[in-house]
């Protein structure tokens, strides 16, 4: 058990409450619970339709089907990425192209995307990564441009904006998480928003193995072969009192940044990334760039700080090397360099400053030759 532990998810006695209401009711699977939990997120977000699903990756698969992406189509992903975000084009048929990211915001590189489309693109699925949205100025030009659609993985972001609007409500379909590593979770879950009516229908016909109600007797018909995405009112009550309190969790998490941020300002050898311009971060991580991270970051798990890489550079991995499916555009130089150098320091709701001035006083020790 770490001293300082990388997150801690906010579990009140309010959301054990919750919890036991749903227990005692006897109903478990999908019901009122998922459904309060996708009017909140609907609401909070600012988009027409929310639908609770069984995680983000689901959910962006979910969404590819949606739009009828399968095989002989390609989708642009970035590199320096989680899996999941490349692996559901790949399950739908269609095929992964790889792009670098920019060095500094650690997003999807939109020169790198213009030089990848071809007449096979369909769709691009930029992450707005650890809570840092994306550039829609810039993404809706290429949209525009190319007439393919924006499916944004937004695992990290709820809470984060972009010209003052929510991120949830700028993409053709955004798919956010649900993991314990999110500061709202439902302990494994996602959620999908958009505002387009007829992909909303068919995602929810989808995750509920095809069916629909379609006559005026509501009598269940299944209209196409589809599977079980559904999130649990058991999961759901869990983030619906997170989501009762999403404004002061996020409050709570711009002051923990910006308390990082004064801490670190005479630092030397460390780097923080940049905020897309015109948007608001949303902290789902806290990162920096450090030189000779895999040795401080385990120097300082030995002593009880619990640290980690931010994400993974997907070139580097076998399963996106050697695929037949997957097409690696560009040097990925940034990409590489973001792997090695980014280090994602402890952040959830009841750090304390004290906790916080330790982690970047044992980050400036001489120990860690710093």
């Amino acid at each position: 058990m770490y001293k300082i532990p990388l997150i801690k998810p906010y579990i009140t006695q309010e959301v054990k409450d919750k919890v036991i209401d749903v227990l005692d009711s006897g109903y478990l699977t999908e019901g009122p619970v998922t459904h309060e939990l996708e009017t909140l997120f609907q609401e909070y977000i600012g988009c027409t339709h929310a639908i609770a699903v069984t995680s983000c990756t689901t959910g962006l698969e979910l969404a590819l089907r949606a739009l009828g992406i399968g095989p002989g189509d390609e989708v642009i992903v970035p590199d320096y990425t989680y899996p999941a975000t490349a692996s559901v084009v790949n399950i739908v048929g269609a095929t992964v192209v790889i792009v670098d990211v920019d060095q500094q915001t650690m997003l999807i590189d939109y020169d790198a995307i213009q030089e990848a489309i071809t007449e096979k693109t369909k769709a691009i699925i930029p992450v707005s990564l650890f809570g840092n949205p994306l550039d829609y100025g810039k993404l809706n030009k290429i949209k525009n441009q190319h007439n393919i659609k924006i499916i944004e993985d937004a695992a990290c972001s709820l809470g984060a904006t972009y010209q003052d609007k929510k991120v949830g409500s700028l993409a053709d379909i955004s798919v956010f998480s649900f993991h314990p590593r999110k500061f709202i979770t439902t302990g494994e879950g996602g959620m999908v928003t958009t505002d387009n009516d007829e992909w909303a229908a068919w995602m929810n016909s989808y995750k509920h193995f095809g069916m629909s109600k379609s006559d005026e007797r509501q009598a269940i018909q299944f209209e196409r072969v589809g599977t079980n995405y559904k999130l649990s009112n058991l999961q759901a009550a869990i983030g619906v009192v997170q989501m009762q309190h999403v404004e002061e969790l996020l409050l709570k998490r711009y002051q923990l940044a910006e308390n990082y941020v004064g801490l670190l300002k005479n630092v030397s050898n460390i780097v923080l990334p940049q905020t897309t311009e015109g948007g608001v971060h949303s902290y789902q991580s806290f990162c920096i760039f450090i030189e000779n991270r895999d040795e401080i970051m385990r120097q300082l798990r030995d002593i009880g700080i619990e640290v980690q890489i931010g994400t993974f550079a997907l070139h580097k991995h076998k399963a996106f090397n050697d695929n037949p499916f997957v097409r690696v555009v560009g040097s990925m130089k940034n990409s590489q360099y973001v792997f090695e150098n980014c280090l994602t320091l402890p952040l959830f709701h009841d750090i304390t400053p004290n906790e916080q001035e330790i982690v970047i006083k044992t980050l400036e020790s001489k120990d860690l030759g710093i």
